[in-house]
């Protein structure tokens, strides 16, 4: 719904701040508007340059974070994640805050070629599974 009703509204730079929790699942709670999170993002033409926020770090919150995404997943969110046992253990261990700034060179090549999917622009795509192939009869002799 964003990018069809926002994101194609920022063709000058613009920045989306303070995203609905329910879009960020690793991103800190705003610290004074209920609802929201400490997150933003940079378009450009249309499309996404910037993505940076708060860091969520505790652990408890984290993993019902996760617990919400993987029902969603589970009901056929592709966008959804899986829980994500190693870093919920980590968290636990104590993570001080922290916080990120992405702006790839994927994203920026996206832009310098007036790409719209980051697909494709990306060095190395991840591997499609490849179909089973049916295996030849063996030679005879």
């Amino acid at each position: 719904m964003v990018g069809d009703l926002i994101e194609v509204q920022c063709v000058n730079p613009t920045f989306i701040t303070e995203h609905p929790q329910i879009m960020c699942p690793l991103a800190k709670y705003h610290r004074s508007t209920p609802g929201l999170t400490e997150r933003f993002e940079m378009f450009v033409a249309t499309k996404e340059i910037v993505n940076a926020y708060t860091e969520l770090n505790d652990p408890f919150v984290q993993r019902a974070q996760f617990e919400t995404q993987a029902e969603a997943k589970a009901a056929g969110d592709d966008e959804a994640q899986l829980i994500d046992e190693n870093f919920c253990t980590s968290l636990e261990y104590g993570l001080p805050p922290t916080g990120g700034f992405g702006m790839g060179i994927d994203r920026l090549v996206m832009f310098l070629t007036d790409s719209y999917n980051i697909k494709e622009v990306l060095l190395f795509p991840a591997m499609k599974p490849e179909e089973q192939k049916e295996e030849a009869p063996p030679p005879t002799s």
